[in-house]
């Protein structure tokens, strides 16, 4: 399945969405409580399609399956939860809230750390990448803290703690294109083993197809 394919379809039936209500809003101009919670939906699922497609190109680029696939189910679920929010927000409680905005976020995270993980980066600038991983997790690891627990006092530390954190996230996230750009494609006998083993599992699927299409074929001419 191409994952990519399929968020990017999603993404573009929910803008168009979100354009005919717009449209519809601008000349008829009536817009209430209903055709804003519509609006809000087609939004919330081009946020989702847009994480998925994120976690879908890095499942596509690389063949990594933990951290696309985390990412896909998060962006699912969250946008369910969110849009739970949006229609029947006087029936949901705290802790739905609390665990709506757990879902946003690590989605959001994975989605991030997915198009950082995209960049073919040599060994000199690998420390870029894990760097990104690590703050990403102990920021998250600490709004969480907040959120479920929300401790008394605010502590001057923690605050300083989360602005470096996202400092560093954020300058790792632009800098990060610009190592890709530098790095000369360093070649060793362990990419060489993966690019060989991709190879093979591509021309099994292609054998596999022919093989099918032989025999649809063949029962065509039978």
């Amino acid at each position: 399945m191409d994952l990519r394919k399929l968020f990017l379809y999603i993404l573009i039936a929910s803008v168009a969405t979100c354009a005919l209500l717009g449209i519809g809003v601008l000349l008829f101009g009536e817009f209430g409580e209903f055709e804003s919670k519509v609006l809000a939906t087609t939004f919330t699922i081009t946020c989702t399609s847009i994480l998925g497609l994120a976690c879908g190109a890095y499942y596509e680029a690389k063949g990594a399956r933990n951290l696309p696939f985390s990412g896909i189910a998060l962006s699912i679920v969250a946008g369910i939860m969110v849009i739970g929010v949006i229609w029947f927000h006087e029936r949901t409680g705290d802790i739905y809230a609390k665990s709506t905005v757990t879902a946003t976020m690590l989605a959001a995270t994975c989605g991030l750390l997915s198009l950082i993980s995209l960049a073919d980066l040599d060994r000199k600038f690998i420390w870029s990448r894990n760097l990104a991983f690590a703050a990403s997790i102990v920021l998250d690891g600490i709004l969480l803290w907040l959120l479920w627990f929300q401790p008394d006092g605010d502590s001057d530390i923690v605050t300083r703690t989360i602005g470096v954190l996202s400092i560093i996230i954020a300058s790792i996230t632009v800098v990060t294109p610009v190592f890709h750009k530098l790095s000369t494609g360093e070649t060793n006998a362990a990419k060489i083993d993966a690019e060989i083993a991709k190879l093979r599992d591509r021309i099994a699927v292609l054998e596999a197809k022919k093989i099918e299409l032989k025999s649809t074929a063949d029962s065509n001419a039978d």
